[in-house]
Parts: C-alpha cells; structure tokens; sequence
C-alpha cells in the first residue's frame, strides 16, 4: 500500500523545549489516522509541523515521495496542498455557505465554481443551504461546511484539529458516523488530534497514542486496548485491574488469586515478574451471602456499573450481571478472555 505521508526521526522545538522526539509515522493512502494523547503530548506540534506552520529541527517530512521539510529546506504551507479543519471550523462570518466553501478557488470559471460548491454540497449533505450565513447553521453545519471547503482543493492530506469538540454530544456520535462515512467514499487521507478516546475510536482506522513527544504505540483500535505495550497506554484507553505476577508457562501466570491465562508479548520469559492487565469485564462479581469481599465502591456509568473489591490485598475493578449495592458481599470469579500480560 502506498504512503501518502512519511515522518522520519522527527525532532521539533518551541522556545528551546523539546516538544517532538525522533518521532516516525506513515500513513496509507484513504487512511484516518488519530493521533490521541492528553494536553501537551506534542499531538497539536506533530499537526502543525505537517501542515509547515512549525519548522523541524531534524527529520524529515514527505508527502506522496515529495520532501515537505528535512530541517535544510521547507516547502511553504500554501504550496504543500494540505487542508486544515481548526477546533472553531474558521468560517467567515461575512461570507455565505457557498461562498465560504468557493474561497480561494481561482483560475476556473463562474459555472464551474458553481458545479463544484453544489457538488460539495451535496456530498455534506448541505443542499439548499449555499446562501445562508455560517451564524444560521447548527455546529455540525458549520462543521461539514469547513470539511467541505477543505474537500474543495482535493487535498493530498487533510488535517484536523479537535473536530468534534465543539458538538454537542447528542449529535456527535451520528456526525462522526457521517463524516467518516464522507471520507470513505472520497478516499481522504486524513489525520485528525483529539484527546477522547470514544472519539479515536469511532472515527480511526489507525491510533497514535502519544506521551511527552514521542508515540507509545501506534496500530488499530483493537490492537492497542487488548494488546497495549505499556501500563500508560493501557490507562489512556480505559485502564482496569493491574495484579503482579510471574510467568510460569506457555500462557499461564501464577498470581495471588491462583493461575491466570493470559496472553502475552514473546519476550516474556519462565519466571519473568510481569503484571496482568485485566479490564472491567474480565472479573465478575456475584452476590454470596457466606463470602469475605465486600462491594467497596460502586461507579456508576449509565450503560454500565463498575464495582469495586479488595482480594488478597489487590484492589479490583469488576462488573456483575446483577445489580450490587455498596456493602454486599460478593464471590470473586476470574474470566481470563483478554487478560494481558506485560513487563512490570
């Protein structure tokens, strides 16, 4: 599969700090690509950076084989066709939807320009809506408006930054869907920052997730919540239960509740300390009178409700399929479908 975009050992700074470090990334023609991290990880340099808005110190950035800046030479934004989709969607509040969208089209004719802002309108599902002001439109509008203008140029790249944070949540679900669904059909390569993992993992093919400057783990949703390389990654996207143990063989690992199976990276060797990850869903709790544990801690989540326990002096997360009050007294059961085991 082709790259459409290539980072090679990239380093950037701001105001002597270090905000970037020997980071690489490719992504594929058509793909989504998010790059997930808390406040001040480097993702927001990361998109400027591609974008030219940034200059790198060392590395290299390529787009379709084209050298958009190795720290010697820096091919100017505007000449690099990149969009950008910013947080607040940047619409000019003076100008029409269609002609928001038109602006900065040049060399084509009046009919043409026409045909291609109705053509975009169609595609965000905006007909009718080009003589309207950007204040008549709900934020999703304005979003599909911004990702319409963007669309426009046909980008090699698109880049966006916290799309979604400025919707409401009842109708962000649906618009990811939707959007998502626009750049499938359109085969945009895209690559978008936010910070909530719901977000990441409805709209990516593909996570980055990032700490302090550099990518922990790069790969599919599935890959990097039931195979993560490391606690912090485990923690960004959920957490759980975290128990010591040591490998004693093949897939079983010998812990204070007893032997556990558990999948795990090959480097881990017989007798190597290691800790289980264990989600939420992976220890079950069930309601027995006769039984020592104690529900500690109820943690309510509208679909869902987590419960807390201590066994054998490990604090557990765990489900139940009845419900539980704090105080009641529970058996412990262990499903050991997913747990995952990794260096200490």
């Amino acid at each position: 599969m082709t790259h459409t975009l290539s980072i090679a050992n990239l380093t950037c700074q701001y105001e002597q700090q270090t905000v970037l470090e020997s980071l690489s990334l490719s992504v594929n023609q058509g793909e989504i690509i998010c790059l997930l991290g808390s406040s001040g990880c480097g993702k927001t340099t990361l998109l400027k950076a591609i974008a030219g808005l940034l200059p790198v110190k060392t590395g290299a950035i390529y787009l379709n084989n084209r050298t958009l800046d190795d720290g010697s030479r820096q091919v100017p934004p505007e000449q690099r066709n990149i969009g950008m989709i910013f947080q607040d969607y940047a619409l000019f509040p003076h100008l029409t939807v269609g002609e928001n969208i038109a602006f900065g089209l040049r060399k084509v004719t009046t009919q043409e320009k026409r045909e291609r802002v109705n053509n975009m309108l169609s595609l965000v599902r905006l007909n009718g809506f080009a003589d309207r002001y950007p204040h008549q439109l709900s934020g999703g509008q304005q979003q599909r408006v911004a990702i319409a203008r963007s669309l426009i140029y046909q980008p090699d790249l698109l880049l966006l930054d916290e799309p979604f944070s400025n919707i409401d949540t009842q109708v962000r679900h649906d618009l990811i869907k939707e959007i998502r669904d626009i750049f499938k059909r359109q085969g945009v390569t895209a690559i978008f920052v936010t910070h909530s993992r719901e977000e990441a993992f409805a709209f990516a093919d593909k996570m980055a997730v990032m700490n302090q400057g550099k990518i922990e783990q790069f790969g599919t949703a599935s890959e990097l919540y039931h195979h993560p390389s490391s606690k912090f990654v485990a923690d960004f996207l959920g957490g759980g239960s975290y128990l010591p143990a040591t490998k004693s063989r093949d897939n079983d690992y010998l812990t204070s509740l007893g032997i556990i199976q558990a999948d795990s990276p090959s480097e881990l060797t017989i007798e190597q300390q290691c800790i289980l990850l264990m989600r939420p869903y992976n220890i079950i709790l069930q309601s027995d009178s006769h039984a020592e544990t104690q529900v500690e801690e109820q943690q309510f989540r509208g679909d869902q409700c987590h419960y807390v326990v201590h066994v054998k002096g490990n604090k557990l997360i765990a489900t139940s399929l009845e419900p539980l009050s704090i105080g009641d007294h529970v058996s412990v059961n262990i499903c050991s479908k997913g747990v995952y085991a990794f260096p200490s």
